[in-house]
């Protein structure tokens, strides 16, 4: 298969677009390297999942793993969650910031479920996008994480990764997606086996954001991916 086309958003694709890392390699270093990769969000059943992702908007997940265990405690359901007390549940979630706006956010997708679902969390990308707090990326996290399919959840570690990398240069979540799994297709990376599995491809790229590939220092000496790597935009 022919490799796709890159599109830009800012006019600076056409030197990235020459250099791009081979998927197929850069998916198996990441497989080696990150072979248990899993969400670090702490949860034990998919409500717990799709809650603890809704308040990891704009914060990490470290700091929503300091606050979910009260907040499953006092609220474990969809039923709780929607009846909650919005000034109790402001003042556990208000660490991460924005209190007031996340609790009615969860007070919000406690009735969605309750009132479209049965309390459950369905399986199904368009009737998750309906509930409150709940985008693309929350309900790819969800559905790969708990349900197991094989989707790509892009943060700001992954689209870094994937311009860095030569896969894509939009800065928009959808338009790295779409570039990122074309690539990917084009280097004979399948979604069944393990590297290619989008979700847990995901999350080692996620993880690799974090500890080596930073936002302003990246660790390129220490990297692995460091031969397979065009370092696009990287000085």
């Amino acid at each position: 298969m022919s490799r796709p086309v890159l599109h830009t958003d800012d006019g600076e694709g056409a030197a990235a677009a020459a250099a791009v890392a081979d998927g197929a390699r850069v998916a198996a270093a990441l497989e080696e390297l990150y072979p248990e990769a899993r969400t670090e969000l702490d949860h034990r059943n998919a409500l717990e999942l799709l809650v603890a992702t809704v308040l990891s908007a704009q914060t990490t997940d470290v700091r929503v793993n300091e606050v979910t265990p009260e907040l499953f405690t006092r609220w474990p359901d969809a039923k709780a969650l929607a009846g909650a007390d919005e000034a109790a549940l402001t003042e556990v979630v208000r660490p991460l910031g924005m209190g007031a706006t996340r609790a009615r956010r969860l007070i919000g997708l406690g009735r969605g479920l309750l009132e479209r679902h049965d309390g459950e969390v369905p399986d199904g990308q368009a009737a998750l996008e309906q509930l409150p707090g709940v985008g693309r990326k929350t309900a790819h996290v969800v559905r790969g994480a708990w349900f197991g399919h094989s989707l790509l959840a892009v943060d700001t570690h992954v689209g870094r990764l994937a311009r860095r990398l030569g896969w894509s240069t939009h800065n928009d979540p959808r338009g790295v997606e779409k570039d990122l799994v074309a690539h990917l297709e084009a280097d004979g990376v399948g979604e069944h086996d393990d590297a290619g599995n989008l979700t847990r491809l995901g999350l080692r790229l996620i993880l690799h954001g974090r500890r080596v590939c930073t936002a302003r220092a990246p660790r390129c000496g220490d990297c692995a991916l460091l031969e397979l790597c065009p370092r696009v935009g990287v000085a």
